[in-house]
């Protein structure tokens, strides 16, 4: 069993201690409820209910607002645990609760009106700018469909990006209250299918000025002016790559976990009685899953220490190191498929029932692979572009 060591916090505090003490209690009813959740296509509502009451998706919202204030340590260990539990799960949650710190960096005036009865806003947000948007008196008409809603299910907004119809390259994010959209059920996938990340359809929806956000602009955005010091300076693009590759290094560590148990009971079919455990093939095989899942696990720990100096350091962030972690972040989802895989071939059959974690872990993982931030050849290409001294491109997601 791989020993899970958070990283270590400069200070404690309650709402850490909260966060970190749900994200470990849920693991075992994380487990239970798998196989329904993905059954049913999103997460249950006893799933979203107790994370709401333990502030989970509050978490990164800034105590200037009644959130938890947490470091995104403090966040990443809790959606690692959480992952133990069920990798969909710990996917949608902390999509959920990273996106009302994206909200965070809207306008005030906006921000008043979405924490003004809650320190939170349940707000799936497809980044790619597949929509346009009209420029008009006091705002925009957003039209477009995005794909990958996470959790939209559950949503009480949406947050969108667009592009200006006369000039394509001026790219903004648009909340938009849930009524206000569609949502077409297309989430039918043989893996993370309990993220309910069906596509969001808006035709030609008004979205006032100020519940719009500059995409990717230099300048430190309004609420970064409003949340002075907090985690508002972290890089939002390869934050989210690190976030959304923290499941599968729980996933990882939960397969080894699940693998090593079973193989403890499990006899050598033809062997006359002979133990699984006992087979030199399945120490191999368990030993390399470990290598790889130990190797996600440093490249895990070092983008973060990475992050929080990205964090701390003067704006504009170098490229290389926005890079570094990008390509961590991929990484990480590599090795944690490699060693499910591995797992899984060592398995034997048994270990594709349904009632099986494994199966579902390697489903899961897959998935997460084709993600475009996890494109290992993408990404590679562009860390191997970047040591030649080569230019980057707004493609390459920094």
């Amino acid at each position: 069993m791989i020993a899970h060591v958070p990283i270590l916090e400069p200070k404690s505090s309650a709402a850490s201690e909260q966060i970190l003490a749900y994200a470990r209690n849920s693991v075992p009813r994380l487990r239970e409820r798998a196989a329904e959740a993905e059954r049913q296509r999103r997460l249950p509502e006893s799933t979203i209910e107790e994370a709401r009451a333990a502030g989970f998706f509050a978490a990164l919202v800034p105590n200037h607002w009644g959130g938890g204030g947490v470091s995104f340590s403090t966040f990443l260990d809790a959606s690692r645990y959480l992952a133990h539990g069920c990798t969909s799960s710990a996917w949608t949650l902390s999509f959920l609760a990273l996106h009302s710190w994206l909200l965070c960096r809207f306008e005030p005036k906006f921000q008043m009106e979405l924490f003004a009865k809650k320190p939170y806003a349940l707000a799936p947000a497809a980044l790619a700018p597949t929509g346009t948007a009209i420029a008009v008196d006091g705002g925009f008409r957003v039209t477009g469909r995005w794909e990958w809603g996470t959790g939209v299910l559950h949503a009480d907004w949406i947050i969108v990006t667009a592009s200006l119809a006369d000039d394509p390259r001026s790219i903004r994010m648009y909340a938009i209250p849930i009524a206000e959209v569609v949502v077409d059920d297309v989430w039918y996938t043989a893996g993370m299918a309990a993220t309910g990340s069906n596509a969001i359809i808006v035709k030609d929806v008004f979205v006032p000025s100020y519940h719009t956000l500059i995409s990717r602009s230099p300048e430190p955005t309004p609420g970064q002016l409003l949340h002075v010091g907090t985690t508002l300076d972290y890089p939002v693009t390869v934050t989210l790559a690190l976030v959304a590759a923290t499941p599968a290094l729980g996933a990882a560590e939960a397969a080894i976990e699940a693998f090593t148990e079973r193989m403890k009971a499990k006899l050598v079919a033809y062997s006359g009685g002979a133990k699984q455990s006992d087979q030199a093939s399945t120490h191999l095989r368990l030993g390399e899953a470990m290598a790889a899942t130990r190797s996600a696990a440093v490249l895990w720990r070092q983008a973060m220490e990475r992050l929080q100096r990205l964090a701390a350091g003067p704006a504009p962030q170098p490229v290389d190191e926005l890079a570094a972690v990008r390509l961590a972040a991929a990484d990480i989802v590599r090795l944690a498929n490699t060693a499910i895989n591995t797992l899984a071939a060592a398995a034997g059959a048994s270990a594709g029932f349904l009632t099986s974690p494994l199966q579902r872990q390697l489903r899961d993982v897959q998935m997460m692979r084709g993600h475009v931030m996890f494109d290992w050849d993408r990404t590679a290409q562009l860390a191997g572009r970047l040591a030649l001294g080569l230019p980057t491109t707004p493609a390459d997601l920094l």
